[in-house]
């Protein structure tokens, strides 16, 4: 016994012959029949549908396989001792934050959205471009413009 979508392949397949022995054999040029044509191909292209959804086992038509998002996707944590020690990128002495330039850069990102948050990090401190945030994250570049200006509008706002 084969698998059971192998089974309903086997259907889908057997269906659209017969739907295409059908057309093949109404006369297409009756006015009549057109209405009947047009049902036949839209129920063919269905079946199209189906088989090459059962064959690959993604939905067709997507691009970017939106449907398995989740499945792929990135998780950050939240935790914001997790933001990258970037003192090696900078002169020699060692970056010191005071006590209190750490509550405002904690009060900073709490004012961020997750995602804000997460564009930001990526942009500022791991030197991605939009176009490669985009693509990490799964959202248009056009969004990842978006994050930014929102989150550095932020910023401005509580630092002033």
């Amino acid at each position: 016994m084969g698998i059971w979508a192998d089974d309903l392949l086997c259907e889908y397949r057997e269906g659209k012959k017969q739907l295409n022995r059908l057309k093949n054999s109404i006369n297409q040029k009756d006015p009549v029949i057109k209405e009947d044509i047009k049902i036949i191909n839209s129920m063919a292209e269905d079946m199209d549908f189906v088989i090459e959804w059962l064959e690959t086992g993604r939905q067709p038509g997507l691009r970017r396989g939106v449907d398995k998002r989740k499945a792929y996707q990135i998780k950050y944590l939240e935790n914001m001792d997790l933001i990258p020690d970037i003192s090696e990128q900078l002169e020699p002495k060692p970056l010191y934050l005071s006590e209190s330039q750490k509550r405002v850069l904690l009060n900073i990102f709490s004012s961020f959205s997750t995602r804000e948050r997460q564009c930001y990090i990526l942009y500022a401190s791991q030197g991605l471009s939009m176009a490669e945030i985009a693509e990490e994250l799964g959202i248009k570049k056009r969004t990842v413009q978006q994050y930014l200006e929102r989150a550095r509008k932020k910023i401005k706002e509580r630092i002033s």
